[in-house]
């Protein structure tokens, strides 16, 4: 192993830590409400549908009104609500799925309106959660440039429909743009892309290591754009995902054909004490 692969490696390991800790990372994540058709109540009120920290709003801000996608948020307090640095009354709010979702600020907390198949519901992030700060940091086996992996990338033509499950129990259809295929001492095994627009493969895979060393659900796994039919698939670079460290994700799992027989003993760890606490709204 290489001096520079190494501390490659491990520089991407120490950034992984910081984007969790991002006062709008995953662990700042305070709340995932799903709203109802009609008037949804938002505020600090333990009884409003969409229940904000008492730091950042009055009991009563205003209400969320859903009519079948669309979600409108009216302001009847005087509570500073902006959206981009503007205050604002009345604003249809974008979902997360848009290219250009309405991020709402209430003093420090921000939300967002996601959608999730036919579902609406608002995150919450709150940078004053003691998580956020207080997270030790994920744990990784030692690198192993052994599974730094030299894989054939074969595109699909048409793009290939993958059944992908969520932690939400939903199954959505996703489009795989090819199979990535490598060798595994001495054993074809292959994993489906999902693409980026950045022209990167994203790989949701399970082995396993999730029994007992990884996270239970499966891991995640970006590689660079494939060149000449070729990739590299670095599994010192498999991470958890966020709903290893939050109960308000609404993560992928892998689909029936990212399961690998084989252990992959490389990546992030997740010992079953870091399992978040509470459940979601």
């Amino acid at each position: 192993m290489t001096d520079d692969y190494l501390t490659s490696i491990e520089a991407w390991r120490r950034r992984m830590d910081e984007r969790l800790r991002e006062p709008y990372g995953w662990l700042a994540l305070g709340g995932l409400f799903w709203l109802r058709p009609g008037t949804n109540r938002v505020g600090s009120d333990r009884e409003a549908e969409v229940q904000l920290p008492a730091h950042a709003s009055s009991p009563s801000l205003g209400v969320i009104d859903v009519d079948g996608p669309r979600a409108v948020l009216h302001v009847t307090s005087a509570d500073q609500v902006q959206v981009e640095g503007l205050p604002v009354v009345d604003i249809e709010l974008l979902p997360d799925v848009d290219p250009s979702p309405t991020y709402v600020n209430v003093g420090e907390v921000r939300m967002v309106l996601i959608r999730r198949g036919d579902r609406l519901g608002v995150r919450l992030w709150d940078p004053r959660r003691p998580e956020r700060t207080s997270f030790p940091g994920r744990r990784w086996y030692p690198v192993d440039p052994a599974w730094r992996l030299a894989a054939s990338f074969h595109a699909h033509t048409p793009l290939l429909s993958l059944r992908v499950p969520s932690v939400l129990g939903e199954v959505n259809v996703e489009h795989s743009v090819g199979r990535v295929s490598f060798l595994i001492a001495g054993e074809s095994h292959a994993l489906e892309a999902l693409p980026e627009e950045t022209g990167e493969l994203f790989l949701i895979f399970a082995d396993p290591t999730n029994q007992d060393v990884t996270y239970p659900s499966g891991r995640f796994l970006y590689t660079d754009p494939p060149e000449a039919g070729q990739v590299i698939v670095d599994f010192n670079r498999a991470y958890s995902p966020p709903c290893a460290y939050t109960t308000y994700a609404t993560c992928p799992l892998p689909p029936g054909e990212n399961r690998l027989s084989v252990p992959i003993p490389a990546g992030e760890i997740y010992p079953r004490s870091s399992a978040p606490q509470g459940e979601a709204r």
